[in-house]
């Protein structure tokens, strides 16, 4: 799991056999969490129903590509689907083609305790033990019409039932300028140490000067 993650998770990462809401669907808020899969024995993962989803910002959040399964389009079918891949894979990332039914979300929750695997939803999911979100977020990097995305600072809140977390929050770079996740104070520290570092070298290079025309100046006593 990403460090940047870990503070709000419970016991630092996802628990095995539970469903995950991921609220509004944000994109790069699943596939951090979904980058987690990797530290499991097999490292499999599944996305369903998530045609949009960009290959080469899974892979900047860590996720290994040649380990993730794709159902673009299982429209009606996707109960099913996740039926079948829970038992193979060790994460499914899914976003469901409309509301989910209290009773279908209680027969697959029992598959998912079966098998061991992690549900992250892009949206609500009746009983899911872990709910979080992008409460604000803003992206960094374009001027005046010009230049590029670097990435997008955002505040994460999570809450949930029973052990789980409630009301914990964090300010993370969601992507980073390297296409990843990371807390944003770390960030700050790593930009403000060369500012420190350059202003201590100015103070420096300010005294030595100073010494030097003050050794200048002192009075040189006659040798007989």
């Amino acid at each position: 799991m990403p460090s940047a993650l870990r503070e709000l998770l419970p016991d630092g990462g996802l628990r095995r056999g539970t469903a995950v809401s991921v609220a509004g669907g944000d994109t790069g808020l699943l596939l951090a969490l979904a980058a987690g899969v990797r530290e499991t024995e097999g490292g499999w993962a599944a996305a369903i129903g998530l045609p949009d989803l960009g290959l080469a910002a899974a892979g900047g959040y860590g996720l290994d590509l040649s380990r993730l399964l794709l159902a673009d389009d299982p429209g009606s079918h996707w109960p099913e689907v996740v039926s079948v891949l829970a038992g193979a894979v060790d994460l499914i990332m899914l976003r469901p083609d409309g509301p989910v039914p209290p009773k279908l979300a209680a027969r697959l929750a029992a598959v998912l305790r079966r098998s061991g695997c992690v549900l992250l939803v892009a949206g609500p999911w009746p009983g899911a033990v872990l709910r979080l979100g992008v409460r604000s977020g803003r992206w960094f990097g374009l001027g005046d019409g010009h230049g590029q995305l670097a990435g997008r600072r955002v505040e994460v809140v999570a809450e949930g039932r029973g052990s789980a977390v409630r009301g914990r929050a964090a300010r993370l770079w969601l992507p980073d300028e390297h296409g990843a996740a990371r807390p944003y104070q770390e960030q700050q520290r790593a930009e403000q140490q060369p500012a420190e570092q350059q202003s201590a070298g100015q103070r420096l290079t300010e005294r030595q000067p100073a010494e030097q025309q003050a050794a200048e100046q002192q009075p040189v006593a006659a040798v007989v």
